[in-house]
């Protein structure tokens, strides 16, 4: 990566380097925007009895919209409790239960998204509705504060959704087919959620580079 890409990351224990789908228009003093990516147990399969789908990974860029540049890239580990890391699971994210074992909790790195990442304001967006979906799911099972504020999709925006309009397809690509319709590269590991976080960023570059990204009047 280039300075001019990334002009800070942080490594702070488990934070490692590495909406209505239409708001209205972004304010000058709003030009960030946090792109968030979730990893989260799986299996080839049903899940066990008992288990539950747990976000295991929370990957994170700040996109600086108005100068049109990636900020950072942060990536949150965090430890299940009502599941465990599945042999499919860590051939697909890479991620092992040894290493989300020593994450944090779902509340903590709620905790870490609002006070370090302004997440209860600030716009974010990510690749289809599933992680917006999945944080509300389980704020609500972990009886957890919603870190992004509600209604759940008031500071949301469904890049997938965006792209799909913006290149006119009729059907909505994954993040690395609209990686190949856009010319870019895919940088890193796919499945893996700060590099997903960081080439979704890209994705939304293109997007505001073709007047297409759709941007909204909330404050940071």
């Amino acid at each position: 990566m280039s300075a001019r890409q990334v002009t800070h990351a942080t490594e702070i224990g488990v934070l490692e380097p590495r909406a209505h789908p239409y708001p209205r228009p972004m304010r000058p003093e709003s030009a960030l925007l946090n792109v968030i990516d979730v990893e989260a147990t799986c299996w080839d399969g049903q899940p066990p009895p008992g288990s539950v789908n747990e976000i295991i990974e929370i990957g994170l860029t700040v996109v600086d919209v108005s100068a049109r540049c990636r900020v950072s890239r942060h990536r949150v580990l965090v430890r299940p409790v009502r599941s465990v890391v599945s042999d499919f699971c860590t051939q697909l994210t890479g991620l092992t239960q040894a290493e989300v074992q020593r994450g944090v909790s779902f509340a903590e790195a709620c905790r870490v998204l609002v006070e370090e990442y302004g997440a209860g304001e600030r716009p974010w967006a990510s690749w289809g509705e599933y992680d917006r979906r999945q944080f509300a799911r389980q704020s609500q099972a972990d009886r957890v504060a919603y870190p992004f504020g509600y209604p759940t999709e008031r500071t949301h925006t469904n890049a997938k959704a965006v792209f799909t309009e913006a290149y006119g397809l009729r059907r909505k690509p994954g993040m690395s087919q609209a990686l190949q319709i856009a010319g870019l590269p895919l940088e890193g590991r796919h499945h893996r959620g700060e590099d997903d976080a960081w080439n979704i960023a890209a994705l939304v570059l293109d997007l505001v580079g073709r007047g297409a990204w759709p941007v909204t009047d909330v404050v940071v």
